[in-house]
């Protein structure tokens, strides 16, 4: 079965530990070698045969590549591959590039009444991106460290200290304090890389230390399910467990992308690489330094996409847009008078694409300044002002139904709903296989909260709204769907009502 893995922590006591995935530098025996591609390529003739080498870009940018030792509280267990922090939260097939995590078992069990012992539990690879020390890395190589240690390419090792760290883009910074001057390597202009320019990756796969591989963008623009701020490089060269945290060069020897993930059968490079990409990285990185976090515009409204039946139930003429399911209790939005069954279509008169372009809008929003949020509701526009507040940090199924409730069937869509204990909504009891309302994902349990943004109490009353919807010539129907905790809304077709 395919996974998609973050960087994997060191082993102790493996000889050779794993590469970090692209964002999560690895530990590695010597330092990490940093490659780039030559803004062009150089021809060398070899045996009468021309040859394109990235010598000079690798040797120009090396030095600036680092691998990342991180050290912290040795765990009481042998096998912690499964607490991987973040794993979980990747779509299967997904992995973010661990370093090895330490699974060498105990000859002896703890004694409790000694303190901990700090000793290494990951690597994986940075960069530094100035002179005096500061240096780029992923947030779930250095998340549970406690102590970190680079390596330079020449085998220097140095104590350095966290600066700042991003769960929602997964970047970290690191700073080393030395009389030094530090070799460095800068981001990529604002402009966005292009599908098939050439890219080197660099970082300490499998623990081997400093490594080079090429290939080309193969895509740009990539959602892999991380987060709502996913827009993630695709890239071909080769990257394993121990890249994360590495950079991706172009051939001018700017860093294009921090590798993270990869997808891939087996945990080991299939092609697919993912990439933080540069403009991205260093936005981030410039707030990590300056503040040590990463502040972000917040609304507080839980969304989902706009589905041509969604569309269709609503007026819509495009599947564009971000449905709101469900506005936070007391957050800025709900004050602001956003309701569930909206649409936003435009921030500041900017269009929302979909769900993860109005995130990137409104965390782009600095707090307490204040939005002009156009919605879709009731078939027409309207504007609604919203006072940005900062992002929070990091940090029930189906009612019982009455003994005298009886079932109604919706067979043309197949559906069998009862009113809800409380009176809020209507109770699936049984769902047909077959019908429309299974290929939605809706499921025995869920509960229909409204139809068209009314509420419903009964059978009959769904029934009336599919009818109304079918008199005013729309295609399909908006029904509320809550799921456990969660609230959604599905588009049903009712051209098969009869």
């Amino acid at each position: 079965m395919s996974k998609v893995y973050k960087s994997s922590t060191y082993r102790a006591g493996v000889a050779a530990a794993l590469l970090s995935s692209a964002l999560v530098g690895g530990l590695a025996a010597t330092a990490p070698l940093a490659a780039i591609v030559p803004a062009q390529a150089e021809a060398v003739h070899v045996s009468g045969h021309a040859e394109f080498g990235f010598a000079d870009v690798v040797e120009k940018v090396g030095p600036a590549v680092v691998s990342v030792r991180v050290k912290g509280i040795a765990s009481q267990t042998a096998d912690e591959d499964s607490a991987m922090p973040g794993l979980d939260q990747l779509p299967e097939g997904m992995q973010r590039f661990f370093g090895q995590r330490d699974t060498q078992q105990h000859k002896a069990p703890r004694d409790q009444n000694k303190p901990e012992r700090i000793r290494p539990t990951a690597q994986g690879s940075g960069f530094f991106i100035s002179e005096d020390g500061y240096l780029v890395t992923n947030n779930h190589v250095v998340e549970d460290g406690s102590a970190y240690t680079v390596v330079l390419n020449d085998g220097t090792e140095l104590d350095a200290k966290l600066v700042g760290k991003d769960r929602r883009t997964d970047l970290a910074v690191l700073k080393v304090d030395d009389k030094r001057k530090f070799s460095y390597v800068g981001f990529g202009g604002d402009e966005k890389v292009r599908v098939g320019e050439w890219v080197v990756a660099v970082g300490n796969p499998f623990g081997l230390g400093g490594t080079v591989t090429a290939g080309i963008v193969s895509a740009s623009g990539r959602d892999i399910g991380a987060g709502p701020y996913d827009d993630f490089i695709q890239i071909d060269a080769a990257v394993n467990k121990g890249n994360s945290g590495g950079p991706a060069f172009n051939l001018n020897g700017d860093v294009v992308g921090v590798n993270t993930a990869i997808f891939s059968p087996s945990g080991g490079s299939v092609g697919i690489g993912f990439a933080i990409p540069a403009q991205t990285a260093k936005l981030v990185v410039d707030q990590l330094i300056k503040s040590g976090s990463v502040p972000r515009g917040w609304i507080g409204v839980q969304i989902q996409p706009v589905s041509k039946e969604i569309a269709d139930s609503l007026g819509l003429a495009k599947e564009e847009g971000a449905l709101v399911a469900e506005p936070q209790a007391d957050g800025p939005a709900a004050k602001a008078g956003v309701a569930a069954g909206d649409v936003i279509t435009a921030v500041n008169g900017d269009t929302v694409s979909d769900p993860r372009d109005l995130a990137k809008k409104i965390a782009a929003v600095e707090a307490g300044k204040d939005v002009e949020l156009t919605v879709w509701r009731d078939g027409k526009a309207k504007a609604v002002n919203v006072a940005i507040k900062a992002m929070p940090g990091d940090d029930t199924v189906a009612a019982a139904t009455p003994q005298d409730a009886k079932p109604s069937a919706l067979d043309d869509f197949g559906l069998t709903v009862m009113p809800s204990e409380d009176g809020k909504g209507l109770v699936v009891t049984n769902v047909d296989q077959d019908g429309d309302a299974a290929d939605k994902g809706i499921s025995a349990g869920d509960i229909i909260v409204s139809v068209n943004n009314q509420p419903v109490k009964s059978g009959k009353e769904i029934e009336s709204a599919f009818a109304e919807a079918a008199k005013t010539g729309r295609k399909a129907v908006l029904l509320q769907i809550q799921s456990r905790d969660q609230s959604r809304f599905v588009g049903l077709p009712i051209n098969q009502q009869g």
